[in-house]
């Protein structure tokens, strides 16, 4: 069978926003898979004001004041965890880590 003429140009305009639909599908996801690959590090960052020596020392002192009991013995992993995981460089989980720790000195 041979095609209507009048036909083709209306398939290729189609074809060409089904093209134009898909890009921006793709830039979207590609700008989407970004943004949630940053999130987690950027959570932990503000959670706590960033991993850093000071709020380390701020912990440290917390958890030292602390009563001996589960807690103190949960912000004792975690501040250790911290500490292991900024010397490491990571630290989206030096600060989820700190995050633990400090809420575990605020415990029952």
């Amino acid at each position: 069978m041979s095609q209507i003429p009048a036909m083709s140009p209306v398939l290729a305009q189609e074809q060409e926003k089904e093209s134009n639909i898909m890009t921006k599908l793709l830039g979207v996801i590609a700008i989407a898979a970004v943004a949630f690959a940053v999130a987690p590090a950027q959570a932990a960052k503000h959670a706590m004001g960033g991993c850093s020596g000071a709020n380390l020392e701020k912990t440290e002192t917390a958890i030292e004041n602390m009563a001996d009991g589960d807690s103190k013995f949960v912000a004792q992993k975690e501040i250790a965890a911290a500490q292991d995981s900024l010397l490491n460089g990571k630290m989206g989980a030096c600060g989820t880590h700190l995050n633990k720790a400090m809420h575990a000195t605020m415990g029952k």
